[in-house]
Formats: structure tokens, sequence, C-alpha cells
């Protein structure tokens, strides 16, 4: 199987993480796209952070009905600083039989060569890159001399285009800690879920 994975804090997940993940699987003709919620994000450890437990409820909420979205608890349940190469190395080892993808946004591949180890995972996983309606095409250029011509050029090859969409999770933290709707943001159950468990009252939270 053609699997995508989607890391990232998802504090909260809203329609702008999903449709990066649909776009993806139907472009790149994924059989699945797995949401790996981070315990810890390494580029985030500032940004004060709703549970683990709770965030995945969110993702397992917001994907559930997709019968080729799945939630993983792999980095939740490992704890600490979620690191995407250690997770992809275990995915590996229980999951060989499969092919795997790494979703990202373009700013990510801009910092991608900061990563831990950027060129096991891209032999574990190809990134596949989004690129946002109106913004032009990202370029993998400046990667060349830490992944090599090959890879960089598979990087670029598999560009997805995506519709643009505005939404980031730290305004709907800010909406939200200030009182405002995020109907229509993200999905209903996921709405009902932070007002019923009374998250992101607060900025910092």
């Amino acid at each position: 199987m053609r699997i995508g994975i989607y890391g990232g804090s998802f504090n909260p997940i809203h329609f702008g993480h999903l449709l990066l993940a649909e776009v993806c699987r139907e472009q790149a003709k994924l059989d699945e796209v797995w949401f790996m919620p981070a315990a810890m994000s390494p580029h985030k450890q500032n940004v004060a952070m709703t549970s683990g437990r709770e965030r995945l409820e969110m993702v397992e909420l917001a994907i559930s009905g997709h019968p080729q979205f799945r939630a993983s608890r792999l980095e939740i349940d490992r704890g600490g600083v979620s690191y995407t190469v250690e997770t992809l190395q275990a995915l590996r080892e229980t999951n060989s039989e499969h092919e795997f993808f790494l979703l990202m946004g373009a700013d990510s591949l801009r910092d991608f060569g900061t990563w831990r180890e950027p060129q096991t995972i891209c032999q574990v996983a190809l990134p596949l890159v989004v690129a946002r309606g109106g913004e032009p095409a990202p370029s993998a250029q400046h990667l060349v001399e830490i992944l090599g011509e090959k890879i960089t050029a598979a990087i670029e090859a598999s560009i997805v285009p995506m519709p643009l969409i505005e939404l980031s999770s730290r305004e709907l933290r800010e909406r939200i800690a200030r009182g405002e709707s995020i109907r229509y943001r993200v999905p209903r159950a996921v709405e009902q879920y932070i007002r019923e468990h009374q998250l992101y009252l607060s900025p910092r939270t």
C-alpha cells in the first residue's frame, strides 16, 4: 500500500489539515493517509500544548467517516520530542510491506535541511510537498547538497497543488480565547469537543 504520513501538532486540527491530506491522497494515489499527532514537536517546544490524548481524540473525530484516513498514536505513546526520522524508522520496522510518503507544506520544505537526518527521512518516505493556490511551486534546490540531485528532483516532481485556504491552529486558538466563532473552520464534532472540554480558553493553551 501507498501510505501518506501526516505529522503535526494538530492543536487543533482544522479543515486546512484535512484538505491537504485529501489532495495528497487523491493526486499521489495514496491508499491511506495516517495522521500522526506529535507528543511534542521539536519546532514548537515553546508553544503550550493541549494534551496528546485530547489532540488525538480531535483528530479521530475530524477524520471519522473517511475510510482512507487513520489516526496513529505512535508518537503520543512514545512521548517526548517527536522526531520524524524516528517515527518513520519505527513504521518501516513494523510495516515494511508499505511504501511511505511524508506530507508537508512548503514552509516545512524550506526548513527541511535543519530537521534531524533529512537524508534518512527521504530514504524511508519521499516528501510530498503541497503548493498552495496562487503561490509559485516550492523549490527544493536548497537541499541538493544535503539530499543529492536525484532525491531533490523526485521531491520537485511530486509537488501537489492545493486550493488556497487561510487557516492556522494558532489563529483558531486565539479566536477561541477571544470568544469568537470557529464554525466552518473546524469540523463540527471538533468544535463541540473544544467547547465541551473548555480547550483554548487562554491564548497560551
